[in-house]
């Protein structure tokens, strides 16, 4: 019985429901009825969809900055080994997926038409609720605030952070994850009336399916080096990471994910608590190996669709390298990544606004399952650190955190 109160089945309650509610609806198109459901559908999706980007800024800052300040003299130091580890990772997905590419692309035959798509209505009350801060800036102010804390040695400014820290777990406990299984459940709804489930993705399966082979790869390459380089076992924080998993394939967005990614490391034992608190909510906004992966091969896709051929593998290469300085900066919302490297696809790789809007297309429709390798590789980084921070002999500070 414990398992039907369990978040995974709550998630995977809202994932069925919201699918077999779209079709339904879809099959019934042009009733009053669906009319009037669907307004709803997509007013709910929009409320929701505003409070959890609104919490996510306060999420990062409540998390990141004091995490910084109980590494104390480390704080620097471990901040430069958690980027490096991120573009470290991103570069590598990336390069991984341009050979994927250039040995599996030229053997493909991929359909490219995706016409056909219905429209949702319009929300019917749009209830906006700004962030305080975007998630980059909130970034930049943790880490900032969290240094600067730790070089003057704040008390002060160091026990606020930590009471803001309990403050921001109790709204991550009491209001994030009890709506993610409706927000999730509506996201799906709005997929399945559309016609993206059952026409859009069929479409580009043989792609998609690659795509995903490629994530579990490279998933199982960073929890191998992650164990070995930690001699932990990785399994051990690998198999809490599902209820993230679907949260991220639901959401499609990692900030959105975070209080869940929160929740899963916590429970693996292998992890210590203070690099999951400074590394969970850190690597949500920096690393996006599953992202560039997709990214990657997706653009020599359409590139071969398109223009006939792929790209050479020095525009291949200078793409990846700059791609992954992209996905630090990328905001881990839902095409984060696509859309704050758009000036590098039209740039670098020279694609016109048709290359760019069946870029976006197809990256949409496998958008949740990059989002949730992102999420799921962050643990195997977070065990790097913890295994960095134990080589190293850095004392461990105990954060209480109770999700």
């Amino acid at each position: 019985m414990k398992f039907f109160k369990s978040l995974p089945f709550k998630l995977l309650v809202g994932v069925v429901l919201g699918i077999l509610i779209g079709l339904a609806l879809n099959a019934t198109d042009g009733s009053g009825v669906t009319a009037g459901i669907l307004n709803v559908v997509v007013t709910l999706k929009y409320v929701l969809g505003q409070l959890i980007n609104f919490c996510v800024p306060l999420i990062i800052i409540g998390f990141i900055a004091p995490s910084i300040t109980k590494l104390g003299n480390n704080a620097s130091r471990m901040l430069g080994i958690a980027i490096l580890l991120a573009y470290a990772s991103s570069l590598g997905a990336a390069l991984f997926s341009m050979g994927a590419g250039y040995g599996l692309i030229p053997h493909l035959s991929i359909v490219t038409d995706v016409e056909g798509l219905k429209t949702l209505p319009e929300v019917v009350f749009e209830l906006e609720i700004p962030q305080i801060m975007s998630v980059m800036s909130a970034l930049v102010f943790s880490v900032l605030i969290g240094l600067a804390a730790t070089w003057n040695k704040s008390r002060l400014i160091t026990g606020i952070l930590d009471e803001f820290q309990k403050i921001v777990l109790s709204i991550v406990s009491k209001v994030i994850i009890p709506i993610l299984p409706f927000f999730i459940g509506v996201t799906f709804c709005s997929l399945a009336y559309e016609g993206s489930i059952t026409k859009q993705l069929p479409i580009f399966l043989q792609v998609i399916l690659i795509v995903l082979v490629g994530h579990y790869i490279w998933m199982t390459l960073l929890y191998f080096l992650a164990g070995m380089y930690s001699h932990q076992n990785p399994l051990e924080v690998v198999r809490h990471y599902g209820p993230a998993y679907l949260t991220a394939v639901g959401t499609m967005s990692s900030a959105a994910t975070l209080a869940v990614a929160l929740q899963c490391a916590e429970k693996a034992k292998p992890l210590r608590k203070d690099m999951v608190d400074f590394g969970i909510p850190l690597f949500a906004n920096i690393h996006l190996c599953g992202s560039v992966l997709t990214e990657v091969f997706f653009c020599m896709t359409i590139s071969k669709i398109l223009y006939g051929s792929l790209p050479s593998l020095g525009t291949m290469i200078l793409f990846c390298v700059l791609l992954g300085i992209f996905a630090i900066g990328a905001p881990g919302v839902p095409g984060g990544t696509v859309m704050a490297s758009l000036g590098i696809i039209t740039g670098v790789l020279g694609f016109d606004e048709a290359g760019t809007a069946l870029m976006l297309t197809i990256f949409a429709l496998q958008d949740s399952f990059g989002t949730a390798c992102n999420v799921t590789g962050d643990g195997a980084l977070t065990l790097i650190l913890t295994g960095y921070a134990k080589k190293h002999n850095m004392q461990e500070t105990h954060i209480s955190i109770d999700l």
